[in-house]
């Protein structure tokens, strides 16, 4: 099986926005080194023929001069060219994206390729009105907008507004190397952001978890330790996905969480059970290794980690085997809300800490669940304290 090459983020750029930018960067599948530049409104890109990163930089910054339109003071001074969504997001991309955490990177580039998509490359973002916020709304509800092509929910599409929003309130707070705001103000502030009323957010039980283990005795082992930790940490089956050996510390009981594998970014060190230790073990059993070896490999390549969506397939079959029957929105993530459930008597500072949650808020918002035991027995506590 050949290698997967990680793509390459590195990039220079030569001269300014508006009048002579000029950027090269290594093509993502060759390495081979591309120099990009506008002209009348057009992007234009074209191959260095070679991988030789100081001799591109030399090349990039001679290129720029060659375009150097009249400096800062001249008598007359360059218009700039008007910025589209495209520009706009081309420099959102590599000034902010970049200090996100991977997941959130992915999303950024199918978030900016769904909205050039909708309004258009040459838009310019200061034109956009109410009319195109319903558009995009009506649309991606529908399914005609966005990578899946199916109809998605409310959550999902406040999700991408926001995005959208943040991206616009950046731009009206930043300046190009003149001392202009990209944006003089954002055009869709203020505009109502669609609400899921009534969201579904699982909380897997202790009967349903109990269930689960069992059928994972005649599952993959994989599922299994990934059962358990997702049960005792409360952490998303994403970054427990990425967990390696080199994050283990079975002495002091310890695992590291990294920030480049959490939603939020967040790199943080938890204590764990003794069940996950017992889990832990029969993993080192089953897959030998130290350094940055996969805890959970992937079966046909073990030098890589197993995908969430194997686990999510898993999931769905150890359902079946413990006859529990399907349940919208009951999945992995049912494993965190029962967490944040089960220590909702411990200090929200805590909780936060043990699950990775970077702000109290979220955990009250979306996940903390009472159920009714806890209801009655608070009821009657109050008694008892009254009498």
């Amino acid at each position: 099986m050949m290698a997967r090459t990680k793509r390459s983020r590195r990039s220079y750029t030569a001269g300014e926005w508006g009048r002579n930018r000029v950027r090269v960067f290594p093509d993502p599948k060759t390495g081979i080194l591309q120099i990009e530049w506008r002209e009348n409104g057009r992007r234009l890109t074209r191959s260095l023929k070679h991988r030789d990163w100081s001799r591109a930089k030399q090349q990039a910054d001679e290129f720029a001069a060659r375009f150097n339109g009249p400096r800062p003071g001249d008598e007359q001074k360059a218009e700039p060219e008007p910025l589209t969504l495209e520009t706009l997001f081309d420099i959102y991309r590599e000034e902010v994206t970049p200090t996100k955490a991977e997941r959130s990177r992915r999303y950024d580039s199918a978030a900016m390729k769904m909205f050039l998509g909708c309004f258009g490359r040459d838009r310019r973002p200061d034109t956009l009105s109410q009319r195109d916020w319903d558009v995009f709304i009506r649309e991606r509800r529908s399914g005609k907008v966005g990578p899946s092509g199916r109809p998605v929910s409310d959550r999902t599409i406040e999700y991408d507004l926001r995005f959208l929003l943040a991206v616009l309130n950046w731009a009206a707070r930043s300046r190009d190397e003149e001392g202009r705001l990209l944006l003089e103000s954002n055009p869709l502030r203020g505009l109502r952001v669609p609400r899921e009323k009534n969201p579904t957010r699982v909380v897997l039980t202790q009967v349903e978890y109990e269930g689960l283990l069992q059928a994972s005795l005649g599952m993959d082992w994989r599922f299994r330790v990934a059962l358990v930790i997702a049960h005792e940490t409360g952490h998303r089956i994403g970054a427990i996905c990425q967990l390696r050996w080199s994050d283990i510390d079975t002495e002091a009981a310890v695992i590291r969480w990294r920030g480049e594998h959490e939603k939020t970014g967040y790199e943080h060190r938890t204590p764990v059970t003794a069940e996950v230790l017992q889990v832990l073990e029969e993993a080192r059993k089953r897959n030998p290794g130290i350094g940055d070896i996969p805890l959970l490999p992937a079966p046909k390549d073990p030098s890589t980690c197993v995908s969430r969506w194997l686990l999510r397939d898993w999931w769905q079959r150890a359902e079946v085997l413990a006859g529990l029957e399907r349940k919208r929105g009951r999945g992995w993530h049912s494993l965190r809300r029962k967490f944040a459930s089960d220590l909702m008597n411990q200090p929200l500072k805590i909780l936060c800490e043990l699950g990775g949650w970077k702000t109290a808020r979220t955990v009250l918002q979306c996940y903390q669940r009472a159920d009714q035991d806890q209801l009655r027995k608070a009821l009657e506590d109050r008694r008892i304290a009254r009498s």
